[in-house]
């Protein structure tokens, strides 16, 4: 029997392919109606952590932060038997991922950080990415276990808070992706140009093929070999502020994107491959 604490899109996602495969669940949710709806799929649902965590195989956990995961695991405590297996798939900090790694182990409770890049699509059939890390043994032992629920198991190493990390890591990046998108749009908005011919535009030009070249080559530090000159990037960015402001569209993500241009510039910069805005972050320039 497998114990899901967390049953909104994604924990009820994990509570559907672990029927289809055959386990029996046992579901608690914050709010009772999500944890009872599953019982339409053969789960069943229970009024308290610690109700739901009692003679479980292993435990899911798949909440909303650092605060909610210490509120859960702490009701589900009295059920959890010596040498139980907690497994949280809950995005959290670097620090929380490694004090709870700490003070359930001292508790006699194995935790196991486990974060995800799902949705809930992905969780109720099994595919996207699921990520994991810390001590050897412990990994060996859960690896086999989570490998049926993702597309993608990727161990990174005996760095116990390395998942946690690059979790963040890797929704920062989405986030400054959907930044670029509302500032394409606020853009095209005041140039006139509809959202559809926006789009007609990522049918020819993907940007995304190119990510792994131009993020080697801001860690190779390579801004002498420029194949776009950070004055002309800023030439581009003036003439991209100047539509907005003459429509008066307010745009987010540029402004601050040219503070950073501008601080390279100071610092002579000018005729450097445009990625040099991130040289502080990567240890010099060739």
């Amino acid at each position: 029997m497998i114990t899901i604490l967390g049953t909104g899109l994604l924990g009820a996602g994990f509570a559907r392919a672990l029927r289809k495969q055959g386990a029996a669940v046992h579901v608690w949710n914050r709010s009772p109606e999500k944890a009872r709806a599953l019982a339409a799929i053969g789960a069943t649902p229970f009024a308290s952590p610690a109700d739901a965590v009692r003679g479980a195989e292993r435990t899911h956990v798949v909440v909303s932060d650092d605060a909610a995961v210490d509120a859960v695991l702490d009701a589900a405590s009295p059920g959890l038997a010596p040498g139980a297996l907690v497994i949280d798939h809950s995005t959290t900090s670097t620090a929380g991922a490694r004090e709870r790694t700490a003070r359930w182990r001292a508790r006699r409770v194995v935790y196991q950080h486990a974060p995800v890049f799902m949705g809930p699509q992905n969780a109720a059939e099994s595919t996207g990415v699921m990520l994991i890390s810390g001590e050897r043994e412990i990994v060996a032992r859960v690896s086999p276990l989570l490998a049926p629920l993702t597309g993608k198991l990727v161990d990174l190493g005996p760095r116990v808070d390395a998942a946690a990390a690059h979790k963040l890591l890797g929704n920062l990046f989405l986030m400054a992706l959907t930044a670029g998108f509302t500032d394409v749009l606020a853009l095209a908005k005041a140039m006139g140009v509809s959202n559809a011919d926006v789009a007609t535009l990522f049918d020819h030009f993907n940007p995304g093929a190119a990510v792994p070249a131009r993020f080697k080559r801001i860690l190779d530090a390579d801004f002498a070999h420029p194949s776009w000159e950070l004055a002309m990037a800023r030439k581009d960015a003036r003439l991209m502020q100047a539509e907005a402001d003459a429509a008066h569209v307010a745009l987010s993500l540029l402004p601050a994107f040219v503070t950073r241009m501008e601080r390279a510039l100071a610092d002579g910069h000018a005729h450097s491959d445009w990625t040099v805005v991130a040289r502080e972050f990567v240890g010099g320039e060739r």
